[in-house]
């Protein structure tokens, strides 16, 4: 039993000291966004993905451009509400009521963080190459990047309560990780988002799933969330 709470108290400091160290790198970020040192590279590889005679039709084959439109799609707020809400279906047929309240108030509390942040910034769309997809927002950080983290890592940790398989649980993960990161890339690829939006938006979206993590861990010690089956 001691080696147990042992693991567990160097699982939570590490846990903890990553998500410290996301939000250190979403500030950081931040900065030199503001100050416009990111401004060189975020252009160079936006031009880096367009057609050098013809800035409006992105590099590779055309194909390369439908599939990153699908992409982009995983990370819209319809595509993730309607992830949200089958998921919650699920939970809510195995009579775990306090995790529906739990996904929810992860998802809901992520779009609120979302807004607030591009509220706070107000960083204009690219200009700089022709946008493959139409936009309303602002830019910084990426709303599709940040709230896919969320969405996908939270459900993919939950998903990995419901098995003692380790390589389940190691699938599980690596399927929200590669969902979230298509996300992200395709909002780069398509010319909606500086890359450095996008960085941000993971970095804020992975630091407030670990939260809500730690905050559902510790609630389900206590007895307030169901234990994992």
């Amino acid at each position: 039993m001691r080696r147990t709470l042992e693991r567990k108290e160097i699982v939570w400091l590490l846990v903890g000291l990553g998500a410290c160290l996301l939000l250190f790198v979403f500030i950081g970020l931040a900065g030199e966004v503001l100050e416009g040192d990111t401004k060189a590279l975020d252009t160079q590889i936006l031009v880096a993905l367009r057609n050098s005679t013809d800035p409006s039709r992105s590099i590779g084959p055309a194909w390369v451009e439908y599939a990153m439109l699908d992409f982009t799609a995983l990370g819209s707020p319809t595509v993730l509400a309607l992830v949200v809400f089958a998921v919650v279906g699920f939970l809510l047929l195995q009579s775990m009521y306090r995790s529906v309240l739990v996904v929810l108030a992860t998802s809901i509390s992520g779009a609120l963080v979302s807004m607030a942040l591009k509220h706070t910034f107000m960083r204009p769309r690219p200009t700089i190459v022709p946008h493959l997809r139409e936009v309303l927002s602002t830019s910084f950080p990426s709303g599709h990047a940040l709230q896919s983290a969320i969405i996908y890592l939270t459900l993919g940790t939950m998903l990995m309560r419901l098995t003692d398989r380790r390589a389940t649980k190691v699938y599980c993960l690596a399927v929200a990780v590669v969902l979230t990161f298509l996300v992200g890339v395709s909002r780069v690829f398509l010319g909606v988002h500086y890359p450095t939006d996008v960085l941000a938006g993971w970095a804020a979206g992975l630091a407030w799933a670990v939260l809500c993590w730690m905050v559902a861990s510790y609630l389900q010690r206590r007895g307030t969330v169901e234990p994992p089956r």
